[in-house]
C-alpha cells in the first residue's frame, strides 16, 4: 500500500511507483497537481485510473506492464504529455484518446497486439519517436508515411514481408525493422540509420557509394578551379594590343 502521508505532498514533481503490485490508485493522486512525473509500469492495473487524468503538468508517464486494453477519453485532458511508455500491455487497437494530444513527443507502444494503426495518427503532429515492436502487422501502417515529422520508428518483431519506399519521411533519422520477414532493406533517405537483416551491408555500400560521389565532387571542383587559374595565366600572358603608328 501506498503511505497515506504521500498524498499530502502536494508540491510533489515526481513519483515513481514501479513494481509495487498495485491494483488501483487512490483519488488523491488527482490532488498531485504539481506532478510532472509519474512511474507506475510493472503493476497490476487493469484500467487507467481515473485520477491520474486530472493531472494538468504531467509530462512523463510510464504505465508499461500493466493489463491494460485501453485508455479512457478522458485521458485526452492530459494536455502537457510528452512522453508516454504503454509497452507490454494488450492494447488490440490504437488509443483513440492519443490522437487528441498534438503535443506527445514520444510514444512506447511495444509487445501489444497492434495491428492496424489509424487513419488519423498524422494529427499527432509532435510526435518524434514511435516504438511498435513485438506487435501483429503483416501490413505497412499507410498513416506512417504521412508523419513527415518522425525521427525514430520501431518496427521490430513485426510480420512485414515488405516495405514502401520510405524515402520521403524527410526527418527520420532512425529505422529498425529487426525480426520482420522482409527480403531486403527498406528505401530510406541517405542519412538513415537502419537495424535489422541486411542493413550493416546497404548501409556500407551507401557510405561507399555516397564518398564516391564526395570524391567525384570535389575532383570536379578541382578540375574547374585548374582551369580557372589557367585561363587567368593565359590572359596575364597576352600581349597588349599595338598602339597605332603616328
Amino acid at each position: 500500500r501506498v503511505p497515506e502521508a504521500l498524498w499530502g505532498q502536494r508540491g510533489l514533481q515526481k513519483l515513481y511507483l514501479s513494481a509495487a503490485g498495485l491494483r488501483d490508485v487512490p483519488e488523491e493522486l488527482g490532488d498531485l497537481r504539481h506532478l510532472r512525473t509519474l512511474a507506475l509500469d510493472g503493476n497490476e492495473l487493469m484500467e487507467v485510473p481515473e485520477a491520474l487524468c486530472q493531472l494538468p503538468r504531467l509530462a512523463h508517464l510510464y504505465l508499461g506492464r500493466n493489463g491494460l486494453q485501453g485508455l479512457p477519453p478522458a485521458f485526452a485532458h492530459l494536455q502537457s504529455l510528452r512522453c508516454l511508455w504503454l509497452e507490454g500491455n494488450f492494447f488490440a487497437r490504437f488509443p483513440r484518446a492519443l490522437l487528441r494530444l498534438p503535443e506527445l513527443r514520444s510514444l512506447q507502444l511495444g509487445d501489444n497486439r497492434l495491428a492496424r494503426l489509424p487513419a488519423g495518427l498524422p494529427r499527432m503532429a509532435g510526435l518524434r519517436g514511435l516504438w511498435l515492436y513485438g506487435n501483429r502487422f503483416e501490413e505497412f501502417p499507410p498513416a506512417l508515411l504521412r508523419m513527415a515529422q518522425l525521427r525514430v520508428l520501431d518496427l521490430d518483431r513485426n510480420r512485414l514481408a515488405r516495405f514502401p519506399d520510405l524515402s520521403g519521411l524527410a526527418a527520420l533519422r532512425l529505422l529498425s525493422y529487426d525480426h520482420n520477414p522482409v527480403r531486403r532493406p527498406p528505401r530510406v533517405a541517405d542519412d538513415v540509420r537502419l537495424v535489422g537483416d541486411g542493413a550493416q551491408e546497404f548501409m556500407e555500400a551507401r557510405q561507399e557509394r555516397l564518398q564516391s560521389l564526395q570524391r567525384q565532387q570535389q575532383e570536379e571542383k578541382e578540375k574547374e578551379k585548374q582551369e580557372e587559374e589557367e585561363e587567368e595565366v593565359e590572359e596575364g600572358n597576352e600581349a597588349p594590343p599595338a598602339l597605332p603608328e603616328d
